[in-house]
């Protein structure tokens, strides 16, 4: 339960200190790469037990694991100092320079302070971020609906030629992830834009739901399956995240977890038991319970065009903001 809790919340933060990093042209270019590498990461680190569990022994992996933990502390240190002192055509540091130091003070190294609970505030008082609380939300749906799906077809097999589906189903969507996060995401950013990017996958999802209804086979939801998985790493999450490059600092830091945390797995929650309302209440089978996945997937995909189109608007620029520079000076040397 621990590592679940953490892994939402530590990925939140990262993609946060991601976009603080990055600007919003920036991101169109490399969040797809740099989301390549949680897929290499789920290819080589189940080698390590697939390959050494008997040698090693489970403590050893344990702390093979909480060094690998450790290795990132230095390359985030790394990457803040990057901020720091990289062009403004790199990576754009706000800065203020005052007259009376010689010293440039970043306001990305200030602590953001005030209420802990202000990213709930923040959240259901901005349209902008209720619009992407949404588009996550109705993501959450089609994730239970396609994984409840091939649950419930996969109980008649056999648990060798389940655990054989999962691991080729596993295989195929990093593999698809690290090709199309490092060859095709940036490019897709780039020639089409946001809307387009952030909708491709609602959309090839409505497709696919609807081709099950018409034919509810089991290859049918595999497939599906895997093109949601890999179509969510490679293209929809770097596109969800370039989002936050237009909000500002504190947003970025209190109002996303609230997002990634507790609305992904609050919708994760109630899209279950819709689902089980559907199947177990209402006795819908499984082309019916497609249909309504694919009216969900269709709503998915305008609220993704909609928020592609809101992010490339020219008048919504919240991270340029105007700094006191003697505040700024008398807080750095507090």
């Amino acid at each position: 339960v621990w590592v679940s809790v953490f892994s939402l919340f530590h990925i939140s933060v990262f993609w946060s200190f991601m976009s603080e990093l990055f600007s919003k042209e920036q991101s169109g270019r490399l969040f797809g790469v740099i989301a390549a590498g949680a897929s290499v990461g789920g290819l080589v680190g189940p080698t390590v037990p697939a390959f050494f569990s008997a040698s090693l022994g489970t403590d050893n992996l344990m702390l093979i694991a909480s060094v690998m933990l450790l290795l990132t502390i230095p390359i985030i240190f790394h990457l803040q100092a990057l901020k720091l002192t990289a062009p403004d055509d790199h990576v754009l540091p706000t800065t203020t320079t005052t007259t009376t130091t010689t010293t440039t003070t970043t306001t990305t190294t200030r602590a953001i302070g005030g209420n802990p609970l202000a990213g709930f505030k923040a959240f259901f008082s901005n349209p902008y971020l209720l619009c992407i609380g949404l588009f996550i939300f109705l993501y959450t749906g089609i994730s239970s609906f396609v994984y409840f799906e091939l649950k419930n077809l996969l109980s008649e097999l056999t648990r060798p030629e389940r655990t054989a589906i999962w691991a080729q189903m596993d295989l195929a969507v990093n593999i698809l992830s690290i090709s199309t996060g490092l060859l095709v995401t940036g490019r897709i950013v780039s020639k089409f834009g946001m809307p387009v990017t952030i909708a491709l996958v609602p959309v090839l999802i409505c497709i696919g739901l609807l081709v099950l209804a018409i034919s509810p086979l089991l290859g049918a939801v595999v497939v599906l399956q895997i093109v949601r998985r890999a179509g969510n790493y490679a293209v929809t999450r770097p596109a969800r995240e370039m989002l936050f490059t237009r909000v500002d600092r504190e947003t970025r830091f209190k109002a996303k977890p609230v997002i990634d945390v507790v609305a992904y797995r609050g919708g994760d929650m109630l899209m279950a038991w819709l689902f089980t309302g559907l199947t177990q209440g209402l006795g819908l089978g499984l082309a019916a319970v497609a249909v309504v996945g694919a009216g969900i997937a269709a709503l998915w995909s305008l609220v993704g065009i909609y928020l592609g189109r809101w992010f490339e608007r020219d008048d919504l620029e919240p991270n340029t903001t105007t700094v006191d520079a003697p505040s700024v000076a008398r807080e750095s040397t507090q």
